[in-house]
């Protein structure tokens, strides 16, 4: 399992006045940092040099997160809610999970597979059924639990609407949350508005197209930086956050601090 390196943010912190004061002898430690761990699918993955200019949002997260709160980019390419759990990610997740840590938990659009029977899940029942093992295995380990509905595909009809795609596993995911008192990131309904708000052409500047590739599913640098642009807000709407751990969500984040490393051998 590859786990993301943490990406630098440009900005640092100030210290408190009372520790930055001339005279103070033995400066109080401050809280420890806390880690937002992500388990998902290619939309949210760290991408490597073989694969750019595609971006995962989960690569851009930590540019709008304050510095204390570090992102685990465990998400995966092509796995689903079930085969995360049953290739052991999560319990690898929940291996190095500390209590105060967060859980963003994002699957569907490969759970939508049903010629796959090593990934598909139903909404109703196995979705649900493992979505609940993600909740239940953060909240034993004292950490805390944040379900995010799958981010939408590029899809417009010839109306020029954009389009839902991921059927009734957003609706699920909505009726667990709200079941088992998860808080919600609703990214489906959110990215469907950008989308539409953007239109048709538009949006092809935010997803992987390049001379010889037309993807409506993967992300390139802006649109990876607008879908975490949404996540953060989101955290902070739900108050999983609070205001002092979100940083530049009016602000531009420039292209280039995305960077993609080599693959490890």
């Amino acid at each position: 399992m590859s786990l993301t390196r943490r990406q630098a943010a440009a900005a640092g912190l100030a210290l408190p006045l009372g520790l930055a004061a001339a005279g103070t002898a033995h400066a109080a430690p401050g809280p420890r940092s806390r880690t937002l761990h992500i388990a998902g699918d290619s939309t949210a993955a760290q991408k490597y040099a073989d694969a750019a200019p595609e971006t995962g949002w989960g690569m851009a997260l930590p540019f709008l997160l304050n510095r204390r709160l570090d992102v685990a980019n465990h998400a995966v390419n092509g796995r689903s809610s079930k085969s995360f759990v049953d290739e052991g990610r999560l319990d690898a997740v929940l291996a190095v999970i500390r209590a105060g840590d967060l859980l963003v938990v994002q699957f569907a659009h490969n759970d939508e597979k049903a010629e796959d029977p090593s990934r598909w899940t139903e909404p109703w029942t196995t979705y649900q059924e493992y979505l609940r093992r993600y909740v239940d295995g953060a909240r034993a380990r004292g950490a805390h639990p944040v379900l995010a509905t799958p981010v939408e595909r590029r899809r417009f009809d010839a109306a020029g609407r954009a389009v839902p795609s991921h059927g009734e596993y957003p609706a699920a995911m909505r009726a667990l949350a709200e079941r088992e008192r998860v808080p919600l990131l609703d990214v489906q309904a959110l990215s469907l508005a950008l989308w539409q708000r953007l239109g048709a052409e538009e949006t092809k500047t935010y997803f992987n197209w390049t001379a010889t590739e037309q993807d409506n599913t993967h992300f390139n640098p802006p649109g990876a930086i607008a879908v975490a642009r949404l996540v953060a807000r989101e955290l902070l709407r739900t108050r999983v956050l609070a205001p002092r751990d979100v940083r530049r969500l009016e602000e531009e984040i420039p292209q280039s601090w995305i960077t993609w490393p080599e693959a490890a051998a």
